[in-house]
């Protein structure tokens, strides 16, 4: 089991980071009862964690007892009849899923999944929370028309299931779904709370670590706990006992990055353009988010442009990553033809 996993807090009580938000959470565990969520804050900063310590200390240990399933719907549009398969985490008192995954079809998903988990409200003994929580991650990436949905079916089925919400970026979920919950700002961890973490981890693994090694892991993460502990687990399988100058390698998707961002400084011309394009669709098909992949190439581009075309990179740059689960890959990207006119 990877260290990330193995050592996330189970309940609120043995949080870390953000130990403040987690005494706020306990205040629902203690009050039996929780309203709508909204978990929002940078990749790697500790919502997924608060989330299911939060669910865990509410239902008790039966929300560990999952099943993966892909799950499949038959959808009735009133005009046509398709099938819907979706993957989704579950237990007897909780569902996780990423709607988003369905694409342009979202919304049926969360009219479906909330539907049904209202009709197999659970009934607890002493005659408390008697209800079910959906976790949807992403929601930011859900479109309009879901969002929509989400917000009508919350008010229906508010009496038997409780949605908690988890995205990056609040901004991109409509007020009328942010306003129907309690918004959760978690922010991302400082070097010094990573720090924390990483020693913690370490003396639970029985590690020895040199003076100053969590220091540059926590600094070489960018404030991402998640991959401040990959890295960490990383240099451990590549040479212990640790040596006193020893870094994390860099990801394998932001080195090959960091050379398409080499290659295109180096020649402009049509041919490169097809050589580029075609190793951004390489990356797309292993799964590498094209925001994640167009502000790695920003950040390797500003160390080596300049002055005079920075300015202009960073407003195509900024334009498309905001659009970048629309059309971003055209089948003729302008900002690829403007990057490597550079």
């Amino acid at each position: 089991m990877l260290w990330v996993d193995k050592h996330r807090p189970k309940t609120l009580d043995k949080v870390i980071v953000h130990e403040q938000v987690a005494q706020n959470l306990k205040k629902f565990v203690a009050e039996q009862d929780c309203p709508h969520l909204l978990f929002y804050g940078p990749p790697g900063s500790g919502k997924k964690t608060l989330i299911m310590a939060l669910i865990k200390q509410m239902f008790g240990a039966g929300v560990e007892k999952v099943k993966m399933e892909n799950k499949t719907w038959k959808i009735d549009t009133g005009t046509r009849t398709f099938d819907l398969e979706l993957a989704m985490l579950s237990s007897s008192h909780h569902v996780e899923m990423n709607p988003s995954d369905a694409g342009f079809q979202d919304r049926y998903v969360v009219q479906e999944v909330i539907k049904e988990m209202a009709k197999s409200r659970p009934i607890d003994a002493k005659g408390k929370r008697a209800f079910k929580v959906l976790v949807l991650n992403e929601v930011d990436k859900l479109s309009r028309e879901a969002q929509h949905s989400l917000r009508r079916t919350m008010e229906k089925y508010s009496a038997s299931c409780r949605l908690i919400l988890c995205c990056n970026s609040s901004s991109k979920v409509t007020e009328a779904v942010r306003s129907r919950c309690l918004n959760v700002r978690v922010n991302a961890p400082t070097e010094d709370q990573i720090v924390q973490v990483l020693e913690f981890i370490g003396k639970k693994e029985n590690l020895q670590l040199p003076f100053g090694f969590a220091a540059r892991i926590a600094a070489q993460s960018n404030r991402n706990l998640r991959r401040a502990i990959l890295f960490f687990e990383t240099c451990k399988v590549q040479q212990y006992p640790f040596s006193a100058n020893q870094v994390a390698p860099p990801l394998d998707w932001e080195q090959y990055v960091s050379e398409i961002a080499t290659e295109i400084l180096s020649e402009q011309s049509p041919k490169r353009l097809y050589s580029v394009r075609q190793k951004f669709y390489e990356l797309l098909v292993n799964c590498i988010p094209p925001e994640s992949i167009l502000k790695k190439l920003l950040t390797e581009l500003m160390k080596k442009l300049d002055s005079d075309l920075k300015h202009e990179v960073c407003h195509w740059a900024a334009h498309y990553v905001s659009n970048c689960y629309a059309n971003i890959f055209s089948p003729a990207p302008s900002q690829f033809s403007f990057i490597c006119s550079l």
